[in-house]
């Protein structure tokens, strides 16, 4: 009698991601951590929101640096590897900010943190293309990105709670604590195919026993490149990007809690509630887009324009009515607002993967996530400008002519970002 028990490789992949998924939980937590601690770091460094703008940007230079290292490590030397060394780094550096007695190691510790979690999307999302099947993927992706959103959750609600509790140099010194476990259990857990355990590759799995298999296609690195860039379907995708993610990072990442607490009077705790929807729209949203685009729409396309169409709308709302909305109708914003900005995001890299081979899976993603980081770190200190361009009271809060003014960009940028939808190309097969 056949044995019909399923494969123990389509258990362990569950135990791999779990691992990956949660390191990936720290990146977010560091990419939007400042925002609810940004008014605290001010006063202790005695700076201003333009310092305070590149602070929170140096990360996304630093990360958007890594990303096509990170696509040629994953491709080479192999994303466990990649993603064990640089979380060291990230551990270290998390530590260093939290005892940082001034601006300029609070630099050099963002600066470590930074290049560390820089290399874990990448792999991952190589590791991935290796443990599960090409139709399973943006669901994965999807899962992946809600666990990103338990990240922001950390980053805004529970911080808060931390900080009030432990104060904010504490709570990041035990953020880099936990960031060391995580190394120690990429090295001894996370493999990055089913091969090196012994096991058969996803694709042969399912294959009839005896049938020839399909030889694996070895792209050189640079060639791997040039077919990246050279792709002209790659290009809407990029662009998309680097305004969509501005939007997010700029406004989710970092003056969307000042905001709420200068032009609507909130509390601390009340505008971190408010952000919590962030974390809320990638949790629901991100399985949920995922499961809309494999299995409903089958279509990558018709997600990105329906997600990006609903951004310019209720950008356009909070340009119009910046001060008239009541407190539940922040709730319902905030929350559209990451599930179109951010959840959606899962269908970027799932179509940029599918415009290429898989052996270059890492360097196509690599290459493409350049662009969000780019514009996070476009729109941070481009955002911090602009307020300060305007008067604030002694209080350290900014005018509500400022956040108007910041609204319109990011009104104007999400129109730019609707356009590269409709220019981009079908990648779903059916």
């Amino acid at each position: 009698m056949a044995d019909t028990s399923p494969h123990p490789l389509l258990r362990f992949r569950w135990l791999i991601f779990s691992i990956l998924a949660l390191a990936y939980l720290f990146v977010y937590f560091h990419r939007l951590s400042l925002s609810v601690v940004a008014d605290h770091l001010v006063e202790d460094f005695n700076t201003t929101a333009g310092v305070m703008g590149l602070l929170g940007s140096i990360y996304f230079y630093c990360y958007a640096a890594m990303q096509l290292p990170a696509g040629l490590l994953s491709d080479s030397v192999g994303p466990r590897r990649t993603v064990t060394t640089f979380l060291v780094a990230a551990s270290a550096g998390s530590i260093l900010f939290g005892m940082a007695p001034n601006i300029e190691t609070a630099f050099v510790g963002r600066i470590l943190v930074g290049f560390g979690v820089s290399m874990v999307f990448i792999p991952t999302m190589k590791i991935l293309s290796q443990w599960y099947h090409p139709h399973e993927f943006a669901s994965m992706a999807g899962i992946l990105n809600a666990v990103g959103g338990a990240g922001v959750m950390a980053a805004t609600w529970l911080l808060a709670l931390m900080t009030e509790a432990f104060g904010w140099r504490l709570s990041f010194e035990l953020i880099g604590g936990c960031t060391f476990v995580l190394v120690v259990l990429v090295w001894l857990i996370v493999r990055d195919r089913p091969q090196d355990k012994g096991w058969p590759a996803i694709a042969d799995l399912a294959a009839t026993p005896g049938a020839p298999t399909a030889p694996v296609q070895s792209i050189p690195l640079l060639a791997g490149m040039r077919q990246v860039i050279s792709n002209r379907h790659f290009w809407p995708l990029a662009l998309w990007f680097f305004f969509d993610c501005g939007i997010f990072f700029g406004f989710g990442g970092l003056w969307g809690g000042p905001f709420l607490m200068h032009v609507y009077g909130l509390s601390r705790e009340t505008a971190g509630a408010v952000l919590s929807m962030i974390a809320w729209g990638m949790i629901l949203g991100s399985p949920f887009l995922g499961y809309l685009s494999d299995r409903v729409l089958k279509s990558r396309k018709k997600p990105f324009i329906g997600c990006t169409t609903l951004l310019v709308i209720g950008m356009g709302v909070l340009y119009l009515f910046p001060t008239a909305l009541p407190l539940p109708a922040l709730y319902v914003f905030f929350f559209v607002f990451s599930v179109c900005s951010s959840s959606i995001v899962v269908i970027g890299f799932t179509a940029t993967k599918e415009l290429f081979p898989v052996e270059i899976a890492g360097t196509s993603v690599g290459t493409v996530n350049l662009f969000p980081f780019l514009g996070g770190a476009v729109y941070m200190p481009l955002l911090g400008k602009i307020l300060d361009a305007y008067p604030h009271d002694p209080s350290g809060a900014y005018a509500l002519e400022g956040y108007t003014s910041l609204l319109l960009v990011l009104l104007v940028s999400a129109v730019v970002a609707l356009g590269c939808t409709l220019m981009m190309k079908e990648t779903f097969k059916r």
